[in-house]
């Protein structure tokens, strides 16, 4: 799979309407009044606080009198303070329940988030909240399996009445919640005992050094062309949980079960960083387990690889690399722990041991909130400091957090990871309207060009006035996933400056911004997901939506034809405002684009809605492969009132080119909407092959205004 590299941006000609229909949609209601609400936001901050006397033994009995809490020097008022008792005494192990049962509430589970606390609920009072966190990407087979065994071990053996342990799992896409905090050891064992070993097994690392092995003349992608990286990618997954955590003020520990985690250099350590402040600002600890255990490894590396083939194997560099490569994946991990407050387990093979450190941490502690009196979002670090009137008792807590930012303040990585951590998501974000158009054409039997069109109104964009000129800033970033695996396929990541005169800003606010770029796929099942953000104000919009690229060659009784695109508007290339692609790369892409004809691009229309002062394009392209000669296609465009035909084109015949792949017959028709009164209508494209006698038909609404 590939993707073109053409990417262009236009304000498109035509004034912007509703649209009553639309190809794949948009990601707000078209029709949705906006509603205008005033909030006010203040932060609260809680502490888990543990007091033990000269001996280590918890103190009871105090109140909020009894703490004082200072920010910075600046002290604060306690709002709330409690005290939470956790007992340490294993309960007896339940029966196990019959297969049939496990595998029921397994393919029954909700994938949800962690239900949050409301007001007066006491669920969580004198509990210990352990999540077991399982990245099975980073994990193979057996040591899924080992990790899973470990899970199951405690839950048999080691819960006390005090712990509610919930499951999540990464996949490689993303985090999952198979089970919210629960003290039912039944079902935690049901989940545990039939999650399937094996899967997320995509996301793995390319080393480059002296230890990788020697592929030879083979070719293929980078990986970071397919994942925006994977290690950002499981940082973030977690900096997700830990958030999703943050909701419940007790504390809580997540044991992390993975086998290893190595960085790329510094690439990665912003996101270490964004996801081990976010861990502190909501009081979880890691507990990171190596799932690999004692490892006792080959110099050249194991089976799994093949040989480094290089200079390397003779001077014991590829070995230096492969050791320092595991140490390195450790690394990770140990931060992780020392900088959130657990404590790593590694070079160990009884895994439960992982879990019962993080289970026994967890003492008697007081939970003390308050609204801290610095409401600026900069970023800084906030150093917190609690004292109580015995002077012998001994402190354990957080030592300070790290404010939230508003986005005039975020540097460029905060930039990026706010669109990484958006593009995680599940739920679509609608601060932008985003409307999307895809089509399919067929450049040979395996592959097919995919045109992607997004527009976004230009009233929803703020523009900035820098070096004498108005301009806009727009950040877009997708990717495409097989439907069924879950792995993506390609993505694309881009940043659009647009310098605008002063008569294009005045015409920004009436029409609508359009980006397009060009993808290669094989016929299959695809989720995308799209994000698009103004870079001056922060505001975001997402879209998602599931496509089917149909595989032609399989169709035996009617006539093979792509998508049919219907457009208003034929721009000349050369008055795009924004073009990514090189000169070289842009002819070539334009080549491989059907949208594109004597310098001209064919802009698809996506809301459908067209105006009575301008023509109707339509184009498709049929295709005959089985022709041993060229044959005429026939075709022609009706449009219906209801049941009523008010218009139709004359029919036209167009006879493939005798070299033309595939038997292409590419058909266009232009319609004079003049005549027509504004309203709904109903679009039909007819396709006839006279020599075999196939026909196809595709219907779809549109929309006709003054």
């Amino acid at each position: 799979m590939r993707i073109l590299t053409h990417i262009s941006l236009a304000i498109a000609l035509a004034t912007s309407f509703v649209a009553h229909s639309q190809t794949l949609g948009q990601n707000a209601s078209p029709d949705h009044d906006p509603t205008y609400t005033l909030s006010v936001h203040s932060q609260l901050v809680v502490e888990a606080v543990t007091v033990k006397d000269k001996d280590g033994k918890p103190i009871e009995g105090l109140t909020a009198k009894d703490f004082t809490v200072t920010e910075d020097g600046v002290p604060q008022k306690i709002r709330y303070c409690e005290y939470q008792t956790l007992p340490a005494t294993p309960i007896p192990e339940p029966p196990a329940p019959p297969d049939s049962e496990a595998l029921t509430i397994y393919r029954t589970l909700n994938r949800s988030q962690i239900a949050p606390e409301t007001t007066g609920n006491t669920k969580y009072k004198d509990h210990r909240l352990l999540a077991l966190y399982f990245d099975m990407s980073a994990m193979r087979p057996a040591e899924q399996l080992r990790a899973l065994a470990a899970a199951e071990k405690f839950v048999r053996t080691q819960i006390t009445t005090a712990d509610l342990v919930a499951i999540m799992r990464y996949n490689g896409a993303s985090a999952d919640v198979l089970q919210d905090f629960t003290a039912d050891r039944s079902r935690l064992l049901s989940i545990l005992e039939t999650m399937v070993v094996g899967e997320g097994q995509g996301d793995v690392d390319s080393i480059q050094d002296a230890s990788a092995a020697d592929t030879g003349a083979a070719f293929g992608q980078d990986d970071g062309e397919f994942n925006v990286f994977n290690t950002d990618r499981q940082l973030s997954a977690l900096q997700t949980v830990a958030n999703m955590l943050g909701q419940l003020s007790e504390k809580k520990s997540l044991i992390y079960f993975a086998s290893g985690l190595r960085l790329n250099g510094l690439d990665n350590q912003a996101q270490l960083k964004a996801t081990i402040d976010s861990a502190i600002r909501s009081g979880v600890s890691f507990w990171p387990i190596d799932a690999r255990g004692l490892v006792a490894s080959a110099p050249l590396g194991d089976a799994t690889q093949g040989s480094p083939g290089n200079a390397g194997m003779y001077s014991g560099t590829a070995a230096l690399a492969n050791t320092s490569n595991f140490q390195q994946s450790q690394d990770t991990l140990f931060a992780l722990a020392g900088d959130t407050g657990g404590k790593a387990l590694l070079d160990y093979n009884d895994l439960t041991r992982g879990i019962v450190q993080a289970q026994q941490s967890v003492g008697s502690y007081y939970l003390v909130e308050y609204y801290t009196s610095n409401t600026l979002k900069d970023g800084k670090f906030r150093k917190i400091k609690i004292t109580v009137a015995d002077p012998n008792a001994k402190l354990e807590y957080r030592q300070g957090y790290y404010a939230g930012k508003e986005f005039a303040k975020f540097t460029t990585v905060d930039k990026e990871r706010q669109l990484e951590d958006a593009l995680m998501l599940p739920d679509p974000v609608t601060e932008l309207t985003i409307a999307m158009e895809i089509n399919y054409f067929q450049l040979n039997r395996a592959e097919y060009f995919v045109p992607l069109v997004v527009k976004i109104p230009g009233r929803e964009l703020a523009l900035a006035k820098r070096g004498g000129a108005e301009h806009t800033l727009i950040d877009f970033i997708g990717e495409i996933k097989d439907a069924n695996g879950g792995m993506t396929v390609t993505n694309v990541r881009d940043d659009v400056n647009i310098k605008l005169t002063d008569e294009t800003a005045a015409e920004l606010a009436k029409k609508p911004i359009e980006y397009d770029a060009g993808f290669t796929l094989l016929p299959g099942k695809y989720i995308i997901k799209f994000l698009a953000r103004d870079d001056e104000t922060g505001r975001i919009g997402t879209f998602q939506t599931t496509f089917v690229i149909p595989n032609l060659n399989k169709e035996l009784k009617r006539v093979a034809t792509s998508s049919v695109v219907l457009s208003s508007q034929r721009v000349d290339m050369k008055d795009a405002l924004f073009n990514a692609g090189k000169a070289k790369d842009q002819q070539k892409d334009n080549a491989a684009n059907p949208l594109v004809q004597d310098g001209r691009k064919l802009v698809p229309s996506v809301t459908r809605v067209f105006s009575r002062s301008r023509e109707l394009y339509v184009y498709l392209q049929a295709y005959n492969q089985t022709a041993t000669a060229p044959q005429p296609m026939v075709g022609f465009v009706t449009l219906f009132k209801g049941t009523d035909k008010v218009y139709e084109t004359k029919p036209i015949s167009v006879t493939a080119a005798a070299l033309a792949r595939l038997g292409t017959t590419p058909l266009n028709f232009s319609l004079d909407l003049t005549q027509l009164q504004p309203g709904e209508y109903d679009c039909q494209v007819t396709v006839l092959n006279p020599t075999d006698g196939k026909a196809t038909f595709w219907k779809a609404p549109i929309v006709v205004v003054p």
